[in-house]
């Protein structure tokens, strides 16, 4: 049972951090409401009565380590994670307990993996990156679907969204990652990620109802370039993005999340359509839901409910495909997001 365990959250104020906070309250868990800024976690208090605040910057190990005193897991919610994941991380490993984080930031992911492998793989423990919308569900979707296959030629995720409103975390992440690829462009491609300048190609997908047949940018790459790769024999891994996604989070002036229903989800809609290739064999299976910062938090405290409950097949710093029974992780989801294998097949040569 998780019924009582404390999980410390940092950057529980932030957007996707309120989601978690609220998921973990929703089963049972106590949140720990950690971060950098005092004010606004005393704030966040006075919606959740009786629960601790725990006020640490990352550059105060000691504060960190105060902050993570009896805490069961910590899940990082606070970008931009090339700030904030290796210290989190590493206060993880002293307090002896299990780290999720929700990044999507691909060099963030990539030195979680490179710094961090031996060490959680050592002390006995699980550290996931990317346990969220980008990299992590993308991640579980592939591995489903890649069934009895131990290697396929080409995983193809497209994300299929109505709108992207970013969150004031989303444009801080992808400014430092921008700055951290010197304005290259990244992808997976021949088993390791390459970086580039070349021209994103425009192309159209036949995404499942209710979406349709959208315009997507290719090579719009996210986190299951790391993930995917990081336990699946898979050279090539490609990601997609719907135009008008891309329009809005590109805008000069991008507009924030807006609240429509009690639980604070935005009226933001997705598709994520996978296929993996082997020879002339696809499979395919889509995930559709609403809100991806909402969706990140069942994805998130369901990776902890596992590993609290001794339901992972890893140790050390892994990818949520690989620590977790993906079909089951899914159908645990159900109440968030309707998973399934379209009707018909995907041309992807056409």
């Amino acid at each position: 049972m998780t019924t009582g365990r404390q999980v410390a959250v940092y950057g529980a104020y932030g957007h996707t951090g309120r989601f978690v906070v609220a998921e973990l309250r929703r089963r049972g868990l106590v949140p720990l409401l950690l971060g950098r800024d005092g004010d606004k976690l005393r704030a966040l208090a006075r919606a959740h009565p009786g629960l601790d605040v725990r006020e640490a910057a990352v550059d105060d190990p000691a504060a960190l380590d105060r902050a993570l005193e009896g805490a069961d897991a910590v899940v990082n919610t606070a970008g931009p994670f090339a700030t904030t994941a290796g210290p989190v991380v590493e206060a993880a490993l002293r307090a002896g307990v299990p780290y999720v984080d929700v990044a999507a930031e691909i060099e963030a992911n990539v030195d979680t993996f490179a710094h961090f492998a031996e060490r959680a793989r050592v002390a006995g423990t699980v550290v996931v990156p990317a346990m969220a919308f980008y990299g992590g569900l993308g991640d579980l979707l592939v591995t489903a679907a890649m069934g009895d296959w131990t290697a396929a030629d080409e995983a193809h995720v497209a994300y299929g969204l109505d709108s992207w409103h970013p969150t004031g975390g989303t444009l801080a992440s992808g400014a430092v990652s921008a700055q951290r690829r010197g304005g290259r462009r990244v992808r997976h491609t021949g088993g390791r990620l390459e970086y580039h300048d070349d021209a994103l190609p425009a192309l159209a997908w036949p995404f499942p109802a209710p979406l349709g047949t959208q315009d997507v940018i290719g090579e719009f790459t996210m986190a299951d370039v790391v993930t995917v790769p990081s336990h699946l024999d898979v050279p090539e891994v490609r990601t997609y993005m719907t135009t008008r996604a891309a329009s809005d989070l590109f805008a000069p002036q991008p507009v924030a999340p807006a609240p429509v229903d009690e639980r604070g989800r935005s009226a933001q809609t997705f598709v994520v359509d996978v296929v993996v290739r082997r020879g002339g064999e696809e499979r395919r299976l889509t995930a559709t839901g609403r809100d991806i910062y909402a969706a990140s938090a069942p994805l998130a405290v369901e990776a902890v409910e596992r590993i609290l409950t001794g339901r992972t097949r890893r140790t050390g710093v892994v990818s949520a495909g690989a620590a977790f029974d993906a079909p089951n992780f899914l159908r645990a989801l159900s109440a968030h997001l309707t998973v399934g294998v379209p009707a018909r097949a995907l041309d992807l040569a056409g």
